[in-house]
């Protein structure tokens, strides 16, 4: 059981025109606890973000969830913003949860995050403010069933505070069956505990980090271009044994090559937009470009970062920053 600071009403994305939430419609049901890790798909409580949720009709639900202001992976190295990358885990973890506790997903069925996007509202999504107790209103749409369960959908997401929106989010999720994922990934089930060789990681500074532990990436010859660095003991990254690379380390292997590419190694990815078009293999090298693009906003800095591996994608996207984020 989790304590938990919840409101009275919850909202049905019914937001003002100033973006605050107009807290005016009851809920329907009460506050369900009882977030257990089988749910979210994580075993270490400090990784658990959502603390409670209420489902508000047949697509849509309130979500409570705990912004840690220090955490052990999910931190920028200034020490002044929150890390937006906390928008996407904790999507992650909401939708898995919903999806088993109200959607009839059985808890040993696969997920695939074929997309995911997400855009902070509030400027530099500082410390003070997104930290501490966080309400989310997510939709479900494009539902298609399997049976009692589902097999996909998308959701749509918005985070709020005191009532204030932080950021907004979206993705697009498939559901495998435990059966049908074997059938899929026949061999290559043999590779999970099988070990992969810690390769040495780029400067932690020239790729945001603060701890060599959390660099992803492998330094080449070539410039902007390295080679994913895969560390499956890493208590975040791999929160349990895999057969293939997890999309949050695909995700941050992404931020931190962006980090790299800029001046001043400052960059912080405040918007984001990224597809995911195959699994990342443990076994095979997986090699990260990124270049600077162009933008029509002076105070904006655009990077597209792209994985490949054995010649074809694996993963495409786009982050921006904008300058007026760091101001005070």
């Amino acid at each position: 059981m989790v304590d938990v600071d919840l409101p009275d009403t919850v909202t049905r994305a019914e937001t003002e025109p100033s973006g605050l939430y107009r807290l005016a419609i009851p809920a329907q049901r009460g506050w369900i606890t009882d977030v257990s890790h089988e749910l979210v798909h994580r075993s270490d409580p400090r990784d658990i973000f959502p603390t409670a949720w209420c489902r508000l009709s047949d697509t849509e639900f309130s979500v409570s969830a705990q912004w840690p202001r220090p955490h052990r992976f999910f931190a920028v190295a200034s020490g002044r913003h929150q890390d937006p990358l906390l928008i996407a885990e904790t999507m992650r973890q909401a939708t898995m949860m919903l999806a088993h506790a109200e959607l009839g997903v059985p808890v040993d069925d696969q997920f695939v995050m074929w997309d995911l996007a997400y855009d902070t509202v509030v400027p530099g999504f500082a410390l003070e403010v997104a930290s501490g107790k966080v309400l989310i209103h997510l939709t479900c749409s494009d539902v298609r069933k399997r049976g009692k369960s589902i097999a996909g959908m998308r959701v749509d997401l918005r985070f709020h505070r005191g009532g204030t929106v932080l950021a907004t989010s979206s993705g697009r999720i498939s559901c495998t069956s435990a059966r049908a994922y074997r059938r899929l990934r026949q061999d290559r089930l043999d590779t999970v505990g099988r070990p992969v060789p810690l390769l040495p990681g780029a400067d932690p500074y020239e790729v945001g980090r603060t701890a060599e532990s959390d660099v992803v990436l492998t330094p080449t010859p070539q410039p902007n271009r390295w080679r994913l660095r895969l560390d499956t003991t890493h208590p975040t990254l791999f929160r349990r044994p895999n057969d293939h690379v997890p999309g949050i380390l695909l995700l941050e292997a992404a931020r931190q090559a962006a980090v790299a590419v800029t001046p001043g190694h400052t960059f912080l990815p405040t918007s984001v937009e990224i597809a995911f078009h195959k699994y990342a293999e443990l076994d095979s090298p997986c090699w990260v470009e990124a270049e600077l693009m162009p933008s029509d906003d002076s105070s904006r800095t655009i990077v597209r970062v792209r994985g490949q591996q054995d010649g074809e994608p694996v993963f495409t996207s786009e982050l921006a920053h904008t300058d007026e984020d760091d101001r005070s």
